[in-house]
Parts: C-alpha cells; structure tokens; sequence
C-alpha cells in the first residue's frame, strides 16, 4: 500500500486558503487515507466522524471562505485524544462504562473550529491517560507507525499514530507525565507541552487535575507554532487558566544530566544517538552537567508519592461503582491512593516545594535542559508481560515536568535499526514555550536529521539484523544459509575500531572470530535482514566457539553479529590489519 504524501497543517491551510483547492477535496483525500489505513490499525481509532458529516463539515468551511473569512486552519484535518470532550462525539477516556456525550467541545476543540481546522474523530488512549505505552485500552494497542510490534507510546496513543500514519496532519494530545512527549519520540514526532495554564483545559476529562497539560503532535516546529496562536490564551472558565506570558530565554547555557545519572535500560542506540544529539547542541552553546537527583526525586512524588491521590479522585465515581470497568493495570494503580492520607500529602506539598525553589535556582544558570524523551522503547508484547515496571521505565526523564511547572518540547534525535525513533526534549520554566521552540529550531538545523524509514504497513519490521564477518559473506560457503531463510541485503559496511579479526585454526571451512578489543580497528563486515522465526532457526546452527551477540557498527548503530568465545583464538592468526575476511581470503589464494 502507497500512503498519499504528508501535508503540513501549514501547507494545508495555506492552500485551501488561497484557492488552490478546497476543504472538501482535503476530506476526500483524508477519507482515502483512513480507508487505506483502517486495515493496518482500526485500533487508533475510538470514534470517527462519517464520510457524509466529514463531506459536510468541509463544505461548510468552503463556504465561510466565500464569504470573506480569514481562517488560519482552513481545511486542516485533526485528530483529538478521547479525553477531550468534543459535541457530536462522545467522550470515553477509553472506558465504555463512563462514556457520555458532551453538551459542548472543549475551549480547546472550540478554538480550533473556529480556526476552520476539520475534525476527523476521537483517538484511542490508555484509560484515562494513566499510562505511557499504549497497551492500556480496551479498544485495542495501537501500534508505533514504523514498527507494528513496538508500543506506540502512551497515554496519546492513537493521537501520535495517527499523524505519524500521515491520517491527520495534526493531533491533540493530553501530558501528565509525559504522555505527550514519550509517544512523539516513539514515532519521529515534534510533541508540543505547553506551560500549565497556557492553554485551557476546560472539557478536558482529568487524570490529574493541577497537572494536566493539553498537548499537539505535529510533523514540524512551524506547526506547532500556528496551532499555539490558535490555541493559547486566558479561560476564566478554565479555574487553572492563567494569563498568557512568553519567557524570553536564549539557549548558550544547556543543561544536561551528569554520564553517571543517565538511564538508557541497556539501549546502546539511544546512548549513542543521545551522545550525537549533545554533540551538536555543543554546537550552539555550553553543555553544563546537572544534578539529576533532586529532579528524579519529584518524579518520584508522581506514582510512588501521595499525587497518586489525584488520579484517585478523578475516577473516585467509577472505582467505588463499577471498578471491574477499570482496566486491571490501570485501577492497581489508581486504587493506591485511596491509602493516602492528608498528611502524607502535606508532606509530599512541603518536599515539592523545596524541590522546586531548587529547579527554580537552576534556572539562574541554564537557558535550558536537553534530555532524553525516554531512554529504551520496548515491543508490545513485553509491556503486556511487565506493564508497571517497563512503563515507569518510560518515565524516567519525563515524570518530574508538570510536577516542578516547566514547559517542554520533544523533538526528534534520529532512528533506532528497528525503525523505532529516538527522541529529545527540550525543558524551560513556565511561559518558556516559544524560546523552546526556537531552541528546537536550531537543533534540528544542525542536526540535518535524516527522514524517517518507511512505515511499517504490513507488519514486517519484526525482523532481526545480523552483521556477517566471514564464510556467510556473499559468495562464500555458507552463504546459503542467509539466502535458504530470504535474508535481506541491507548493506555493507565497518564496525566501530574497537574490534580484532582473528583466523581460526583448523576450521573448516575456513572461519574468522570477532573479538571485541579498545585497541582494535574498523572490520568490514555484511549486513543482512531477517524474520524473527528464521533468525532463531539461524542462531541455532551456529556452532561454539563462535556465538552470537551485538556488534556496534561505525555508525553507532547496533546489529546482532558473530562474535567469539576464548578458547577460539588458540592457536589463531590475528588479522585485523587486513580490515576484513575478504582481503584475507585474497591474500591466501
């Protein structure tokens, strides 16, 4: 299947806008991508407007374009989390049992209307945005776009799926700990988390209430600009609202966890690609280590401290009625803090504020922070099988945001091998929102990222690749047993210069063992692609002393590979200066 080339919401609305077409023929073509889509993932979706109300909904957009309206969305297709209440829709928070259909759309929803932006329907979430992986809903998993085993990122599962999908050129999100930041780094996506209080959150379902931040999901930093304009400003009836303010901040002093306080959870590609982002951010100005303790310290007061409570009170009604309705990870965790008392929450207010005066101080002598959206990501099935451990693992570097009242926003950082995106965030005070997007600018100009993989259409990407160093090359004698399983070419190239080729004695055929060593060099080796299945049947051929493990290639990309155990380098002929197998083949005959 062929997706239709993305639009920005930007390059929609300025053409609908100056005639070159029209809202409706805009709806055609997102219908068109719906249907082509649906047999992919149906599960992004919890509600939908029908082909007839999105025809109708456009039209009359035309007209208000006719009749001389300025609107700086003309004709934008979105999406919009299920936890924000749009009229016409109902409102699940992804639980059936507490669905309701809303008098009116949220102020948010109600601004973007206006705005002319089209409203495609209501994306799937984890149960009342308590999560950051997406598996939590009984709608189904929506899957990370580029990779269907992997987890989308959650809460705003179906949001960021759905524009990555290139189905709607922008989405709303919603941010407590992260869930609007984790999925955007999950799936190449810019995700925008404004200052608390800069957008309203009236009509917005809670999770917890005095950190809620509506959120965007965009393909680029321009977009995420057009739709705060639209959507910033003071909602007297949003009681959390408060006036509009925009923190200049420059971005030469860049604030950074100290090496031995950063997590990646075994992810050597997110290390390496956090590493190459620091390297350009060094770029653009000074990186100065922070102390990351007091900061993971009031992430802690999210889930393991007394805030659990507020979770606990935005679904009081439903737990105490019908708590079999709540999804059994979800009501575990909401459920605990019924066990709170006020004056464990006291407490956690007098620790919060302490670390905030302190998070407050750093601000006198950083512009910013640049960290890691989340440090690993992890395929769908090993968040079913560990769904709290894994999932606080998502956290990590996103949780004490809200909490401490800081502004963020997450940018792409480069792919993993698995197609999977690894992402930054960029961290500023309150009202920092639009200096953080210039900060976002410059990064990426210098970055020159390249574009993301294809997606993954038709669940392909469970695929494992190995780097080849000897008799499996093309043309050698085992190379049968890559092409017998339908391996895939992807390529040649070196390893990092941190390994030694050796010549093992007395093997037949001939064969080589790749020993990891700092004082090695680059090894020329192939890599192929495979299926889970066939490279499982693969490794169980190979015979000791060789083994297989991770290679890390030149690139800082890690691969599967042949590796050796000790005892195959007695009596073997070390030939790392050839630079590979081929040249030592050649150098025999």
């Amino acid at each position: 299947m062929t997706m239709l080339d993305r639009r920005s919401a930007t390059a929609i609305a300025a053409a609908v806008s100056a005639g070159q077409t029209t809202a409706v023929a805009v709806a055609e073509e997102t219908l068109a991508r719906l249907a082509a889509y649906d047999r992919v993932q149906p599960q992004i979706w919890i509600s939908r407007a029908t082909p007839d109300e999105l025809i109708a909904a456009a039209r009359a957009i035309d007209a208000r374009i006719a009749a001389g309206e300025v609107l700086p969305l003309a004709g934008v297709p979105f999406a919009a989390k299920d936890n924000i209440d749009v009229a016409g829709f109902e409102t699940t928070a992804a639980c059936p049992a507490f669905a309701y259909r809303p008098e009116a759309s949220a102020t948010v929803i109600e601004r973007l209307l206006a705005a002319g932006a089209l409203c495609v329907g209501k994306t799937n979430l984890d149960q009342f945005a308590t999560g950051l992986n997406g598996t939590r809903s009984p709608y189904g998993s929506p899957r990370n776009a580029y990779n269907l085993a992997y987890v989308s990122g959650g809460s705003s599962s179906g949001s960021a799926s759905a524009v990555a999908a290139g189905l709607v050129a922008f989405a709303l999100g919603t941010d407590t700990a992260g869930s609007g930041r984790v999925p955007a780094a999950f799936q190449h996506l810019i995700g925008f988390k404004p200052s608390k209080g800069r957008w309203s959150n009236r009509g917005l379902v809670p999770a917890c209430r005095t950190l809620d931040c509506i959120t965007i999901f965009t393909d680029d930093t321009a977009d995420a600009r057009l739709l705060d304009l639209t959507l910033a400003g003071f909602d007297a009836a949003d009681p959390f609202s408060k006036p509009l303010a925009n923190r200049p901040r420059g971005h030469k002093m860049i604030g950074v966890p100290r090496r031995d306080q950063r997590m990646f959870f075994g992810d050597a590609e997110a290390e390496y690609l956090y590493d190459r982002a620091l390297e350009k951010f060094a770029e653009l100005g000074e990186l100065v280590e922070i102390d990351y303790q007091p900061l993971q310290e009031a992430a802690q007061l999210l889930y393991s401290g007394p805030w659990v409570a507020e979770r606990t009170a935005a679904t009081a009604s439903i737990l105490a009625d019908n708590p079999g309705a709540i999804d059994p990870t979800v009501r575990e965790i909401v459920a605990a803090g019924l066990d709170v008392s006020a004056v464990q929450l006291f407490g956690g207010i007098y620790r919060l504020a302490e670390l905030k005066r302190h998070a407050d101080q750093l601000w006198e002598s950083i512009d910013l922070m640049v960290f890691p959206t989340t440090g690993t990501t992890y395929r769908v099935a090993e968040l079913q099988a560990s769904p709290i451990a894994l999932n606080s693992a998502l956290g990590f570097y996103t949780n004490f945001v809200n909490l401490l009242d800081m502004a963020a926003v997450a940018v792409p950082a480069g792919s993993r091998s698995n197609a999977t995106g690894f992402g930054i965030t960029l961290i500023g005070p309150a009202d920092s929102d639009i200096a953080l997007l210039g900060a976002a600018d410059a990064y990426l100009s210098v970055a020159a990222l390249p574009a993301p993989p294809p997606l993954d259409l038709e669940g392909k990407m469970q695929t494992v690749k190995l780097a080849v160093v000897g008799a499996h090359l093309k043309d050698m004698p085992l190379h049968w047993q890559l092409t017998s399983r339908g391996a895939k070419f992807v390529g040649a190239f070196e390893t990092a210069p941190t390994y030694r080729l050796y010549a093992m004695a007395d093997s037949v055929p001939p064969k080589p063992a790749l020993v990891h060593s700092d004082d090695g060099g680059a090894i020329a080796v192939e890599v192929y692609e495979l299926g889970i299945a066939e490279f499982g049947s693969f490794v169980v051929e190979v015979p000791a002393p060789l083994a297989i493990g991770t290679v890390t290639l030149a690139d800082g990309s890690s691969v599967k590979g042949f590796v050796a155990e000790p005892r195959a380098l007695t009596g073997a002929q070390d030939i790392t200066d050839l630079g590979g197998w081929r040249a030592y083949i050649a150098q025999r005959t």
